[in-house]
């Protein structure tokens, strides 16, 4: 379905950009390596189960919590084009 002056399937195409680009993000902030067995921020113990299931972590889970909490609106918007620009 065209929109406007748009190619076919062109809408589709800004999604797929859009999906690839937070892939490609979260891939980037993966973790590896050996786990702290202190946490980075306030040096509470990081429980044994933490840290056989997600290698490489390096805070507890409050502290986490509190860090992913901070940055969650700076990456929720589409930097491709504002919705105005696609309905023309």
């Amino acid at each position: 379905m065209a929109s406007g002056w748009a190619r076919d399937g062109a809408i589709q195409d800004q999604i797929d950009a859009s999906v690839n680009d937070a892939v490609q993000y979260a891939r980037s902030n993966l973790i590896s390596g050996a786990s702290a067995e202190l946490c980075d921020e306030c040096d509470e113990k990081i429980p044994q189960a933490r840290r056989l299931a997600l290698p490489g972590v390096r805070y507890c889970v409050a502290c986490q919590a509190a860090i992913e909490g901070n940055g969650a609106s700076a990456k929720s918007f589409n930097r491709r084009g504002s919705k105005d620009s696609q309905l023309r």
